[in-house]
């Protein structure tokens, strides 16, 4: 059967070559229509762990008090803000900016109620609110107001009275939501029940349904951030104008993906023309190569299209990945191939081929194989864009696989095989045949070296933090960075966390309490809403804003102090209920729908973290915030509710820890598996895993040591690493292998495994280390240290390859049981 396969195999590829380019043909074909629906991704939804149920919590909230779906303008004019030709220019912005399609409302210093410029009583409020538009309010004392206001400073108008705010809403997209909470809601049954047919089938259709939706909603977003970039161009002129908000950092990064994707792709295919030009110095070991690798990543851009997998920022970089690959096969095919036409000139050029892949094939399913389950291992990861560039790259290696297997025999078969391009000596082998002396010489040099490289390694894991400031994933180029930096320094905060504090359950509102509210509406019937325990919102408040992480901080509490500063003094609760039955839409929506809930019996209190803070530490923070909570202000813990982006973010962070080590347990042992079954020897499978051990470790202890933390990128080092690097260690062993069957000396051996194989393994790395050194070109900073750890991993499992991997061999007698040692 396996001989049928062979000869069918090769009459397919070699002998009828047609077939194989026409199959190869009709494949690229159909991804080039399917390639058509190849999407890219920067919802919450690429940026969140897979079934968190705070993510759940924290969407009913924004359900009850309010979207963060926002952008923030901020406006600095050269000559001053409260001056008429300047605030009549920002009224013009507004405009301007309340005119496009999605923006819901804008809100400014022109629009907002002043109650103290000049004092105003509830009666007047009730007859009409003052706002700056106004002719006849006095800038001056607006100024005064914005910067005393309890509810406004620090949120509209920075504290030298020169930076405004303008919050601009978005429509809410009511179809968007319902099928979000639909599909969620069904995700979240199958993961603790399991669905029934019918169950299964809808939440099937709604996946189709919400992703066409959330296409949509991207594409116009993406239209209204530009149109807003527009409409804010010709008022830079005389102003410093900064744009931020969750909308345009999902929109540019998108962008930045697109980015990513085309120059990561030209730059690699570019380099990797160049570098096979060098290496091999014939024209096909160009235009094939090239050819394979443009079919290969055609296809997978049709597969995902047709499968509807998003590309992310964390998976932007998975086409450089496809190609590096793709040609890391290539290369070990064409330098096995011209080995063999070294050592026979005169054989046909088919036999070449034939016997290129009978000695190839084997190594490079196993090599396939372990960096499928290389990738497949970040599938545990629980976050969402880490999963899906799992199974992205677990298929894109199974297409290269076949293309690379299909296509190369049958492009080079119609060709005559040429001169020989090896010589018996040259760079490469005087470079590789170094290292063999090295080992040979000082092996005792060397295992000190391994053993210092791990102690080191292990120092520095030990060092390594997931903790890391958002601001600092975007260059300081960037109109991200620039727009958080203003608004942490100038105007509260960036990064929103919301506490939500429920009353205690069953609680009695009190006998003096209920004596004295009378009929107090529902001061009389709520936890939250009356004098006495507003007065225990207080000091929460004030202690959320002492925190040197937070800034502006909104509650129930700034509502107070600005009814208090209206009505000259504090209320009781009978002029608390007639205030909040009274007080006209407008203000009830600013004052009070933000910060009680509708019984109320829940407040929320918004926090704004300063995220460009260098001291700030998420987990910490919450840790300290939940505890003083219940500490110091006599709060259960069933009442306390932390939510918000910060704490979604910080999930995320938090889970990277536990799933680099379940990642790295299962990649271990997934290729301890392989070289078992490749090499029937638990011995090799233990020495094999060696190389990427260390060069896993290395580069994770060097994240310790230089302190660069894990992300979303970098947590996918340590499996890259190993995936790419163990093709290296089966191709060398698979080759020594074969070496030691000829006469049983090991030195010997690694001279000659260095001299052939070790040539492939230098020219791969070299190709890979330098493929990913064109991601330093990305905006997005995780990219850029991914690809330059990643290039330095490769280095290292190079060396490790060619100096541990013999070492370990020789050491330990590892293919002893195929052929007697020489005496």
């Amino acid at each position: 059967m396996k001989k049928t396969l062979a000869a069918a195999y090769e009459n397919a590829t070699i002998s009828q070559p047609w077939i194989a380019v026409l199959l190869v043909l009709a494949l690229a074909a159909t991804a080039g229509y399917f390639a058509q629906d190849f999407r890219l991704d920067a919802s919450a939804d690429s940026l969140v762990l897979e079934n968190d149920e705070d993510l759940a919590f924290y969407q009913k909230m924004t359900e009850r008090y309010g979207s963060q779906d926002f952008l923030i303008v901020t406006y600095n004019p050269a000559d001053g803000l409260f001056n008429r030709p300047a605030l009549d220019r920002l009224e013009s912005l507004q405009d301007e900016l309340a005119d496009v399609g999605i923006i819901a409302e804008v809100t400014s210093i022109l629009n907002v109620p002043l109650i103290d410029s000049p004092p105003v009583s509830f009666s007047e409020i009730q007859k009409g609110i003052r706002t700056l538009s106004d002719e006849d309010t006095d800038p001056e004392l607006a100024r005064e107001e914005f910067l005393t206001s309890p509810l406004y400073d620090d949120l509209l108008l920075s504290d030298d009275a020169r930076t405004t705010a303008m919050l601009l809403s978005l429509k809410r997209d009511e179809q968007y939501h319902e099928l979000r909470d639909s599909r969620n809601e069904l995700r979240r049954k199958r993961e603790a029940d399991g669905l029934d047919e019918a169950e299964a089938a809808r939440l099937a259709k709604l996946e189709a349904e919400f992703d066409i939706v959330s296409g949509q909603q991207q594409a116009e977003q993406a239209a209204m951030i530009a149109e807003v970039r527009n409409i804010l161009a010709p008022y830079r002129d005389g102003a410093t104008i900064h744009m931020g908000g969750l909308p345009m950092i999902a929109v540019d990064m998108i962008e930045f993906v697109r980015s990513d994707i085309q120059v990561f792709g030209a730059g690699v295919g570019v380099l990797l023309i160049l570098l096979l030009a060098v290496i091999f110095r014939r024209v096909r070991w160009v235009l094939v190569p090239a050819a394979i690798c443009a079919t290969v990543a055609l296809s997978v851009f049709g597969f995902l299209g047709a499968m509807g997998w998003h590309v992310t920022v964390v998976s932007s970089n998975f086409i450089s990945l496809v190609l590096i690959l793709t040609l890391s096969l290539i290369v070990h095919l064409i330098v096995r191939q011209l080995e063999l036409h070294a050592e026979n000139p005169e054989a046909r050029h088919a036999a070449l081929i034939s016997e290129t892949l009978r000695s190839k094939f084997s190594p490079s399913v196993f090599t396939v194989l372990t960096t499928m389950v290389s990738f497949a291992s970040l599938i545990v990861s629980g976050i969402r864009p880490v999963i899906d560039f799992g199974y992205m790259m677990v298929c894109g290696m199974a297409i290269a696989f076949v293309v690379v297997f299909a296509l190369y025999p049958a492009a080079l078969a119609k060709l005559s095989a040429g001169t020989p391009v090896f010589g018996d000596r040259d760079i490469t082998t005087g470079i590789t045949g170094g290292f063999a002396r090295a080992v040979a010489r000082f092996p005792g040099l060397t295992w000190l070296t391994y053993a210092a490289i791990m102690v080191m390694a292990a120092v520095g894991i030990s060092r390594l933090g997931v903790e890391n400031r958002f601001i600092d994933y975007f260059k300081e180029s960037t109109e991200i960075y620039q727009g958080m930096v203003l608004i942490d320094k100038k105007l509260g905060g960036t990064t929103p966390l919301d506490i939500i504090i429920d009353a205690p359950e069953g609680f009695p509102i009190g006998e003096e309490a209920a004596e004295e509210s009378g009929d107090g509406g529902m001061s009389a019937n709520s936890y939250w809403f009356n004098s006495f325990t507003l007065e225990e919102l207080d000091p929460i408040h004030n202690y959320l804003e002492e925190l040197p992480e937070t800034g502006k901080v909104l509650s129930l509490d700034t509502t107070m102090d600005m009814l208090t500063q209206i009505n000259g003094g504090p209320l009781d609760n009978f002029a608390l209920a007639l205030i909040y039955d009274r007080l006209p839409a407008e203000i009830k929506e600013t004052l009070f729908d933000p910060y009680l809930g509708p019984n109320g019996n829940q407040v929320r209190l918004s926090v704004r973290v300063i995220d460009s803070d260098e001291n700030l530490n998420r987990s910490a923070l919450l840790d300290k915030i939940r505890a003083d909570l219940e500490e110091d202000f006599g709060l259960k813990p069933e009442q306390i509710h932390l939510t918000g982006p910060l704490v979604l973010y910080n999930n995320v962070l938090q889970s990277l820890f536990r799933s680099q080590i379940l990642t790295l347990g299962v990649v271990f042992a997934a290729i301890a598996l392989m070289l078992l079954l490749l090499f029937r020897s638990f011995k090799v499978a233990l020495i094999g895993v060696a190389p990427t051990m260390v060069a896993a470790s290395a580069v994770l202890g060097l994240m310790g040591w230089i302190g660069i933390p894990l992300d979303i990128m970098t947590i996918t080092i340590a499996a890259i690493t190993v995936g790419i690097g163990v093709h290296d260690t089966i191709h060398y062993a698979h080759r020594f292998r074969e070496e030691i069957q000829q006469d049983g000396d090991y030195d010997a051996a690694v001279q000659r495994s260095h001299a052939t194989v070790g040539r492939a393994v230098y020219y791969t790395t070299v190709t890979v280390t330098l493929g990913f050194s064109i991601l330093v070109l990305s905006n997005f900073v995780p990219t850029i240290y991914f690809g330059l750890l990643t290039g330095a991993a490769m280095v290292l499992a190079l060396i490790a390859n060619l100096t541990l991997l013999p070492l370990l061999l020789v050491r330990f007698r590892a293919f002893s049981h195929l052929a007697p040692q020489r005496a």
